[in-house]
């Protein structure tokens, strides 16, 4: 009995000491993300999503999924957050596909994920950037070829190709903001305590999750599976791990980054780093409600293709 005791204490100290290290190497980012997103919600957030809404009128045509997707990971909203944003948007006009492709860049990116993916180097930091702002883009072509734009007379519009919109935006309205403090600086302090709440947990279970695969992962079998010595099948393995392990960017981070130093491919990381947040539980229910069982089961298949292609390129460029 005593044996398996020293052996338990012996893991513990061996699991902490990783943890220890891996907190002090990250922690700093998570900060830094956490007060560059509350920031922009507080100070930013309004201006953000005025600009996206002031280009509604603009005769951009198919080429408005650029700005649309650019400004999507400029919010600073959640999914939940940008659904009654996107159903105000909608009900005073915005085409379907500009909307497309904000929501999907949204979903993928923000602000303060931007930052905290600064951990992982510059490298996967410009491939997440360029790689959501293209999926963004990408989605609403797909939108657009699918559903036809709707003209400007809103939500009375016709569709070119269907009878019907993409989304279904019943019952949502806007909610109300938290961040309704007259005291900016006290603003700016509770919207980042409410930041620290939601995602410090999964931050400090995606560092133990990290220090436990430091210790107990072979790195050369890591690397046999997911690294540049398999680069077709580990792309296909971390798009679809992206699927049930990720709960919260933070949370991700110091995993995607104790996988890359174990040997594991950009293409294969930039793969989960969309599947991930694009089939996050909390972002699939929510989307279910506004795009239906058969547009829904299009957009997930467009997020698994998406990925296995982004992959793919980041393994041959890189």
């Amino acid at each position: 009995m005593s044996e398996i005791f020293e052996v338990i204490q012996r893991e513990f100290i061996y699991i902490s000491y990783y943890f220890m290290i891996q907190l002090r190497q990250i922690a700093g980012y998570w900060i830094m993300g956490m007060v560059i997103g509350s920031l922009v919600s507080v100070f930013a957030k309004d201006a953000i999503h005025n600009a996206f809404d002031r280009i509604r009128d603009k005769k951009w045509g198919i080429w408005g999924v650029i700005p649309a997707s650019l400004l999507g990971i400029a919010s600073p909203l959640c999914m939940y957050g940008t659904i009654p944003i996107a159903a105000s948007f909608s009900r005073h006009g915005m085409r379907d596909d500009w909307l497309a492709a904000f929501m999907m860049s949204s979903v993928l990116l923000n602000p303060q994920l931007v930052m905290y993916s600064t951990a992982l180097g510059t490298t996967a930091l410009v491939i997440r950037i360029v790689s959501s702002t293209i999926c963004g883009i990408v989605a609403g072509i797909v939108v657009y070829i699918f559903y036809g734009k709707r003209n400007a007379a809103g939500s009375g519009g016709k569709y070119l190709f269907r009878n019907e919109p993409f989304f279904n935006f019943k019952g949502f309205e806007p909610r109300a903001s938290h961040d309704t403090h007259p005291n900016l600086f006290l603003r700016f302090l509770f919207n980042l305590g409410r930041n620290i709440k939601a995602t410090g947990l999964y931050f400090l279970l995606g560092v133990l999750l990290s220090a436990l695969f430091q210790r107990y992962v072979p790195a050369d079998k890591f690397a046999a599976l997911f690294g540049e010595a398999n680069e077709g099948f580990g792309v296909l393995m971390a798009a679809t791990i992206g699927v049930p392990l990720y709960a919260c960017g933070g949370g991700t981070i110091p995993l995607i980054r104790e996988w890359l130093a174990m040997g594991m491919s950009m293409g294969s990381a930039s793969a989960f780093m969309i599947t991930g947040p694009a089939t996050k539980i909390t972002n699939l229910g929510a989307l279910k409600i506004v795009l239906g069982l058969k547009r829904f089961l299009m957009y997930l298949v467009f997020v698994m293709m998406f990925s296995l292609v982004t992959g793919w390129i980041v393994n041959i460029i890189i």
